[in-house]
């Protein structure tokens, strides 16, 4: 057996990845799978394998290696439920993907899932390897984990404050092979969910969802309160069913205000990220499973996602 025979082998397979050592008719190869999800990492160790034996070796011994990838974590709050934050967590992240980050969803929504269906995924669930979760592929080129993946459906998830944290972990600390940004849907107020989050796991910042309505501008300001505290950076605020236009006269008005949650960015000295209307598009799309970032011509959730990525990339 020839070392540089062995050594070829191995270069045309998985250039600049691996390192040979060989011992007689034994060989070990150290493979470098940084940046490389489970299948892919997999395959490429099964395959240099094969490549050494075909060469001549009698025995092969394949480690598998990888530097930790570094993850920003962008945790997508509300003070309280019904204001679309799933929606637009949905639509940011893909919208992040679009503008070249390599994504992937958590839906932490631990009692009320829905990013399963708005991904356009639901009845999925994920495969687990050495104990870590491997996120489901998607249409949309963004990797989701949801708790709405790990239980029948329609069943109530009726679970105290750690067990939530520990699905919460269960969810961030998966497989998410290359993703460089992570986009974590919170459930609604500022519980232990929350807490855990910005605890444990620590966020790069945090994306606030409002609407206009003055009800919801007191539960936000109390999400602004919460991830001050705690030393965690507010990216902005998003205004969503900001206005809507009757689609028969063309009339714009007003249900839930007008400019209420650009007004309170501006009164806690943050970013206001920009307005999504109330609009039955939106809604019918998602029920769908298709979410309105990942149309070609979309420009609302493009601009909100070229604001965050823009912060991210100061960072």
């Amino acid at each position: 057996m020839d070392r540089q025979q062995v050594e070829d082998a191995v270069a045309a397979i998985a250039p600049d990845r691996a390192t040979v050592r060989m011992d007689g008719e034994r060989v070990g190869v150290v493979l470098d799978a940084t940046g490389l999800d489970g299948e892919a990492r997999d395959a490429l160790a099964a395959a240099v394998e094969v490549a050494v034996r075909d060469a001549g070796a009698a025995e092969v011994r394949v480690v598998v290696t990888a530097e930790r990838t570094g993850r920003s974590l962008i945790a997508v709050a509300s003070g309280k439920g019904g204001v679309g934050k799933s929606t637009v967590a949905a639509n940011l992240a893909i919208a992040l993907a679009l503008a070249g980050r390599r994504v992937g969803l958590v839906d932490a929504d631990i009692y009320g899932p829905s990013q399963p269906r708005l991904m356009g995924v639901e009845g999925t669930r994920p495969q687990a390897i050495d104990k870590r979760l491997l996120p489901v592929a998607t249409p949309y080129g963004v990797p989701l984990l949801s708790m709405g993946q790990l239980v029948e459906p329609g069943r109530a998830i009726a679970w105290r404050g750690p067990m939530t944290a520990g699905a919460l972990s269960q969810l961030i600390d998966a497989d998410w092979g290359a993703a460089d940004t992570l986009v974590v849907d919170l459930p609604p107020g500022t519980g232990d969910v929350q807490l855990t989050m910005v605890q444990k796991h620590r966020p790069a910042g945090a994306v606030i969802v409002s609407t206009p309505q003055d009800l919801a501008l007191i539960d936000a300001r109390r999400a602004i309160d919460l991830f001050d505290k705690a030393g965690v950076p507010i990216i902005g605020l998003i205004e969503n069913m900001a206005g809507y236009q009757c689609p028969h006269c063309g009339e714009l008005s007003d249900p839930f205000g007008h400019g209420g949650a650009e007004a309170a960015a501006a009164e806690s000295g943050i970013a206001f990220l920009g307005r999504v209307p109330l609009d039955i598009g939106i809604r019918t799309a998602s029920d769908a499973g298709h979410p309105p970032a990942w149309k070609k011509d979309e420009t609302i959730f493009a601009s909100i996602g070229a604001g965050v990525a823009a912060w991210l990339a100061s960072r």
